[in-house]
């Protein structure tokens, strides 16, 4: 009869608990990862790096603490080390996937939410407006409102993952909203959409 370690029944635990609670992070950090990188492969290639270093790394990380927060904190400096530094390619918008749409719901039920009128004349507007307006926002503004507004992260949350001041994320998710608002509100008025007309 072979006797294990120690030291492999701790690392045998170690991988059931990476499994089982980093494994179901897998789609939100997918999603996250594609929004990054444009594409469907480079998202595959970073979500599985990023899986890598946070296995290799999980015994430094504190059970009970945000394990989803750490996770897109990988997430997003593997994403800065690979692929915005060494820029292997273009990035490239592709229209299936991406559901940007996803901003405009969750900022409907937020509490600093577009008005209704707005998101009314917003619901009007094609995905790759959206998607335009996203991508005109600065990488700060742009990381900071997806992550609450798409994510679901909370202010603390998104602190953690951008490794600022919790008053900057909010700073930056109110400014990179009321960039976001601007852009399309003047597509919008370009367009008709939502244009009360004067019957005097």
């Amino acid at each position: 009869m072979v006797m294990e370690t120690k030291e492999q029944v701790n690392e045998a635990e170690l991988r059931a608990r990476f499994e089982e609670e980093a494994l179901p992070l897998l789609d939100q950090l997918y999603g996250a990862a594609f929004r990054m990188t444009g594409n469907e492969a480079d998202a595959q290639d970073l979500v599985q790096d990023t899986y890598v270093r946070a296995f290799s790394s999980f015994n430094t990380f504190k059970p009970g603490t945000n394990l989803k927060a750490w996770m897109y904190r990988i997430l997003k400096n593997s994403f800065i080390n690979t692929y915005r530094k060494n820029q292997r390619r273009p990035q490239q918008t592709s229209d299936e996937g991406v559901q940007d749409w996803q901003l405009l719901e969750a900022a409907s039920h937020h509490p600093v939410a577009l008005e209704s009128a707005e998101a009314a004349a917003l619901d009007s507007l094609p995905d790759d407006t959206v998607r335009e307006a996203l991508e005109s926002l600065s990488d700060t503004y742009r990381e900071a409102v997806l992550l609450a507004d798409v994510e679901g992260f909370s202010y603390k949350e998104i602190a953690e993952i951008m490794g600022t001041p919790v008053g900057t994320v909010m700073s930056r998710i109110y400014r990179g909203r009321a960039q976001l608002r601007t852009a399309l509100a003047d597509y919008a008025k370009r367009m008709g959409i939502g244009v009360k007309e004067d019957h005097a």
